[in-house]
């Protein structure tokens, strides 16, 4: 096996050798990850690279990366010759970043700014010239979020590991839509009403008052739902009037009296530690640090483009490396087979971790993932006309405080396609959910999830949705516990608009608002799950009988186009999945159904405390099928239930069907992280 050597003090014209501690040497490693690439095609190309793969070894060290490492098919390795880029065994950490380090603060003198300034900070704010960092045209603001484009990330500040904030008002919690402006509102298919895109919103709250003109004031806002969050631009702030107005492409559907946002980038509210405002006219940059100690490691993102970009490569490894502080994404694998991602430490992210999109057979392993802009893992893979599986996996990962700038749908992992496995995971800390999937014949087992949905409402920890072909799908022996929600609340695991054909097993649910929510859907199985003070444990409801237009359309337009494109009569759905032979009935005997939630299958779980079934809107209690189930308000079930001690004569019988869950089992099973 070839090793090549990299170092921070390296030089791509040497040979790679490994570092001596001669300072005058002439030859040594080299020093950017790219000139290991171009090495090794070299090597190639004259066909002297030797048998069993080769190694590319970083030294402990910092590596600045101003566009992509690139690698296309020629970079690949086999089965048995592998390439691998990895960090150096010796203590000290490796470090790749897609940002520029910003050395020379000082305090702020100009009069003007220092009038803007909150009084409590004025004489704690530092600024820095970006134009001394080489950066001069910092990335601005973008407009994000639900049902938007992924985009880059602005420029942020990195300070000691962690990623500074805007400066948000209020600093704490939220501003209301008090009312709308003059006009007519429309209604949102529920029964309530929005106000119009265009038109604005009212608010009750003098602090505007006193901020100076800007034409870079965002505002983020859940401005019609809990579950639809966007950044938008203020066109117009009337703080006399408590009136603003945003800017295209507007928030998806409309303003509602009583939802919450906020404003940001405004520096006259920079009163948290930890906050910062970049004046792009004057290329200033201005920080209130987190402390008082001395500013040793500050670093702004302005990589845009994903720091390592794979295309149609094979059998590439990165081992033991830390990327951090970037606009864009991380990773970006597409095509080609059996690449692994495997103990790194990816963080401070503008949008994802790693993104696999088509391939087969690539791993995500033993990783730890941290303040992402968007979500941290997502595959788009496999194909589901032919119920093709890629084989893809994210394992034994350690991901949290995700889900940073675009705060809804961009999960943990992400999954949209057939035969990924997400297994061994410890989830946490996000506004939304922890992981969504779309698809069929996906693995999602032995994950630890707990504090998300923390901040949106009508969601779940674990969600998917809206269609009858999206079967097969196994979420078994995950532990989710503690999680949040406001307004409409949140379920442990979601199973929405009439998804169908999912199998829950062996579950474990504690202190969420609803445990299980089946969502309209057919043939669903929740079996041998262990659901602890919930609000109730399960829930079904019969949406899909519903004569309220957004409902219809739902059925006769959403739910039967994505039922119709995957040929339910025919193999391979009509093999593997029989039971859509009744679902298809129902279109084939009315143009315009009404889909009852049958075929649910309800076994052998344990409810201890909370309450344990809610059957509503449409659906009715012979519409599923009920095994032998425990509902109790006997504590010690619970530890019976974990294995951790013996039933007592006196105690219930845990159902026949209930088999004993390991906590110690869940989540990840060694080491994670470089």
């Amino acid at each position: 096996m070839l090793r090549l050597h990299i170092a921070p003090d390296g030089n791509d014209s040497w040979s790679g050798s490994r570092a001596e501690s001669n300072a005058r040497r002439t030859d040594g490693p080299l020093a950017t990850l790219a000139g290991a690439r171009d090495r090794l095609r070299a090597l190639r190309a004259a066909q002297e690279l030797p048998d069993g793969g080769a190694e590319v070894i970083l030294a402990p060290g910092d590596y600045m990366v101003d566009e992509s490492l690139a690698l296309t098919s020629e970079d690949g390795g086999t089965a048995d010759a592998p390439i691998v880029y990895r960090g150096a065994h010796e203590s000290g950490r490796v470090r790749v970043l897609g940002g520029k380090p910003l050395r020379h603060w000082q305090p702020v003198s100009d009069p003007a700014v220092l009038q803007r300034l909150a009084p409590s900070v004025r004489a704690r704010v530092l600024e820095a010239n970006l134009a001394d960092a080489g950066i001069d045209d910092p990335a601005p603001l973008s407009s994000r979020g639900f049902q938007r484009p992924t985009r880059p990330a602005h420029l942020e500040l990195y300070v000691d590991g962690e990623l500074m904030a805007l400066p948000r008002y209020p600093a704490q919690g939220w501003l209301t839509i008090s009312g709308l402006p003059e006009q007519t509102p429309r209604e949102d298919g529920h029964g309530g009403t929005l106000g119009l895109k265009h038109k604005g919103f009212l608010f009750d709250d003098p602090g505007p008052a006193t901020w100076a003109p800007s034409e870079d004031i965002w505002a983020y806002g859940y401005w019609d739902w809990d579950w639809s969050g966007t950044y938008e631009r203020v066109d117009v702030l009337d703080a006399g009037q408590g009136l603003a107005v945003t800017a295209p492409p507007y928030c998806w559907s409309g303003f509602r009296v009583g939802q919450r946002f906020a404003f940001l980038n405004v520096l006259e509210a920079m009163t948290e530690p930890g906050s910062f405002y970049v004046d792009r006219e004057r290329g200033r940059i201005y920080l209130l640090p987190p402390t008082d100690a001395i500013l040793a490691d500050v670093w702004a993102s302005t990589l845009g483009d994903p720091m390592i970009a794979l295309e149609d490569v094979s059998h590439v490894t990165f081992r033991g490396l830390t990327l951090e502080v970037t606009r864009g994404d991380a990773i970006v694998i597409k095509g080609g087979d059996n690449c692994r991602v495997e103990r790194c430490t990816l963080r401070g992210m503008g949008n994802r971790g790693v993104v696999l999109t088509g391939g087969e057979g690539h791993t995500v392993t033993a990783c730890e993932m941290s303040q992402t802009g968007d979500g941290a893992v997502e595959i788009r893979a496999g194909e589901r006309e032919s119920l093709t599986p890629c084989n893809h996996s994210v394992t034994h990962c350690h991901i949290h405080g995700f889900s940073r700038w675009v705060r809804c749908y961009t999960p943990a992992v992400q999954i949209w396609g057939v035969g990924a496995t997400v297994s061994h995971n410890h989830l946490h800390d996000a506004p939304h959910s922890a992981i969504i999937y779309w698809g069929n014949e996906n693995v999602l087992s032995y994950n630890h999830i707990h504090h998300v949905t923390m901040e949106t409402g009508d969601c779940g920890a674990i969600y998917t949705g809206r269609d009858y072909t999206a079967r097969g799908n196994v979420v078994a022996h995950n532990w989710i516990h503690d999680s949040g929600g406001v307004g409409m609340g949140s379920m442990g695991i979601y199973l929405d608009d009439c998804v169908s054909g999912q199998i829950l097993v062996s579950n474990v649910l504690e202190r969420c608002t609803r445990a299980v929510f089946i969502g309209g859907g057919r043939d669903n199985v929740v079996r041998g799950n262990l659901l602890v003070e919930c609000q109730p444990a399960l829930a079904v409801d019969g949406r899909g009988m519903d004569d309220r237009p957004v409902w219809r359309r739902a059925v006769i337009e959403t739910l039967r186009d994505r039922l119709m494109a995957m040929r339910p009569d025919e193999p391979p759905y009509s093999e593997r999945y029989p039971e859509l032979a009744t679902t298809l009935a129902y279109y084939e005997r009315h143009p315009e159904p009404h889909i009852p939630p049958e075929g649910n299958v309800v076994a052998g779980n344990v409810c201890v405390g909370g309450t344990w079934r809610q059957i509503h809107w449409h659906a009715e209690e012979q519409h599923l099928t009920w095994g032998e189930n425990l509902v109790t308000d006997d504590d010690a079930t619970r530890a019976v239930a974990l294995g951790v001690s013996e039933a007592s004569p006196e105690g219930p019988s845990l159902p026949a069907e209930f088999e004993i869950i390991n906590l110690d089992e869940i989540g990840p099973q060694g080491p994670v992280g470089a």
